[in-house]
């Protein structure tokens, strides 16, 4: 049963130690000195036993009986220094301490020694194979021909038979214990194989993409050195061309600047004679266009004189942009003009087409922002005959206006106090509420209170009152939505003024024009 255990287990072991041959030889030594001595004591023929094995030593080896005749090997002395598993265990924990301090190629050079030895390490145990199936074939036929001999004798030579017989079996329990050791160590070494041939794997993967990155390096670098060089000759050539033509340039700069000294001294650049050239052109035809505009005021004048003595009305008041313009009768035989039917226009000049203001029906109309550099006219209808006034000329910009705008624009959001006259065409006394002009909406709040707040659209409309008002010069127009108007007191003209100028900008930025009715 015991040899039926080895034959098993010897088909899963690869590898077996050289002591095992050692053993083996020892029943051999055993076996003959009892073959003789039965032989002679009792003259009988055995069968000889089967000598179809081939030993790996011709040296006899030494060994111990311990109790129960166990056989206790001596300690064998190692000729051939460390083993290879040893090596390469010793290898490896070099290569863990030091891998810090390892650069690529040598670690790839480590892991190469590893996986030679490792590959070393396996192709031995493939080889020793056949040394453990000889091992167990001559255990076999040793065991076969001790139970031939036990069944020939008799008495103390068949105890001796039987003791050798129970040697045998000890030696196949040795040797199944000694080969469960190896198939751990065999173990052991395929993973530490397999381990250190994926390690050189990786490490030649890194070694060629370093390799790779540093001719990169190298090829980046020759280009920038030959670039570099290639400047650095051409320099030393301009370099070495100026220092031959220096003192030549240098002379050549210094009779030059001195030819411009002596010119400037003597007489004027060409340059500065144009620049007053120009001067004076500007200066004349500036004198030119005030006579111009003089001119014309004085023709527009005498034109006016001359109408006026058909004309019963005449207009009052400064043409210039926070003013008034008044009709008024100028003859005792005009119509009281309240009793006149009136509309108001606004024209380029005097004999280009007309503009009706939507609303302005009144004697009194207080110019806008968008009525400057425009000439104003009134239709006045009496008794069926239509009379026309005009003002002496275009309207004039309200001095200050264009600084004030732009200091309110440097804000994100101006506030004017201002009274509510009328709220939807119907009058309205109310304390001051202040309005809000922002870049993308209009806000008309008293405290926390808001009356209307709405962003620029086509719906909004923002003018000079057009209508009846107490103080029209300082009072606007402004519908935030359909269906919502008011008409909005300030404090001064100036501050009206900037409100509408302010608003009509901010809505232009946001695509909308902010204009009056029928505007």
């Amino acid at each position: 049963m015991m040899i039926s255990q080895a034959s098993c287990f010897w088909e899963e072991r690869l590898k077996i130690h050289n002591k095992t041959k050692d053993k083996i030889l020892t029943m051999t030594k055993v076996c003959p000195e009892m073959k003789a001595r039965r032989v002679c004591e009792k003259s009988v023929v055995f069968e000889p036993i089967s000598a179809d094995v081939s030993f790996a030593s011709n040296r006899f080896p030494s060994y111990k009986l311990g109790p129960d005749d166990q056989i206790i090997d001596e300690p064998e002395e190692d000729e051939k220094g460390p083993s290879v598993k040893d090596v390469v265990d010793k290898e490896t924990r070099d290569l863990s301490d030091q891998h810090k301090r390892l650069s690529v190629r040598d670690l790839a050079c480590k892991f190469d020694k590893n996986l030679a030895a490792a590959s070393k390490l396996v192709a031995e145990a493939k080889s020793n194979e056949v040394t453990s199936l000889e091992g167990h074939v001559m255990l076999k036929k040793l065991r076969d021909a001790l139970e031939a001999m036990r069944g020939r004798m008799d008495g103390r030579n068949k105890d001796s038979v039987e003791k050798a017989i129970s040697m045998v079996e000890s030696l196949a329990v040795t040797l199944t214990q000694h080969e469960g050791g190896l198939i751990q160590e065999r173990f052991e070494v395929k993973k530490l194989a397999s381990f250190l041939k994926q390690a050189s794997e990786d490490a030649k993967k890194l070694v060629n993409q370093e390799r790779s990155f540093a001719c990169a390096e190298i090829e980046s670098a020759r280009d920038l050195v030959m670039r570099l060089g290639g400047e650095f000759n051409e320099s030393e050539r301009c370099s070495k061309a100026s220092q031959d033509q220096g003192p030549n340039v240098e002379k050549l700069v210094e009779e030059v600047q001195e030819a411009r000294r002596i010119r400037l001294m003597h007489q004027p650049t060409k340059v500065m004679g144009m620049k007053h050239e120009i001067h004076d052109l500007k200066s004349q035809i500036q004198e030119k266009s005030a006579y111009s505009v003089k001119l014309q005021r004085e023709i527009g004048r005498i034109k006016r004189v001359e109408g006026s003595k058909s004309c019963p009305y005449v207009l009052e008041g400064a043409q210039s942009l926070g003013s008034c313009l008044r009709i008024r009768a100028s003859s005792e035989s005009a119509s009281d003009v309240s009793k006149c039917s009136v509309q108001w226009y606004r024209a380029a000049s005097e004999s280009s087409r007309r503009e009706a203001i939507s609303g302005a029906n009144r004697s009194v109309y207080a110019p806008e922002p968008y009525d400057v550099g425009r000439v104003i006219q009134a239709d006045i209808l009496s008794n069926g005959q239509k009379l026309t006034v005009t003002t002496d000329g275009p309207i004039n910009t309200a001095s200050g206006l264009q600084s004030r705008v732009e200091s309110l624009m440097r804000k994100s959001n101006s506030e004017f106090t201002v009274v509510i006259s009328q709220m939807n065409g119907q009058e309205h006394a109310s304390r001051s509420h202040v309005l809000t002009v922002g870049k993308t909406r209009i806000k008309l709040s008293r405290g926390w209170i808001t009356k209307a707040r709405e962003i620029y659209s086509t719906s909004m409309q923002m003018c000079g009152v057009r209508d009846n008002a107490n103080v029209p010069a300082k009072t606007l127009f402004w519908q935030p939505r359909k269906g919502l108007s008011f008409l909005l007191t300030f404090e001064s003209e100036q501050e009206r003024n900037a409100a509408i100028v302010l608003s009509r900008k901010y809505a232009y930025d946001c695509s909308v024009t902010l204009v009056g009715p029928d505007d």
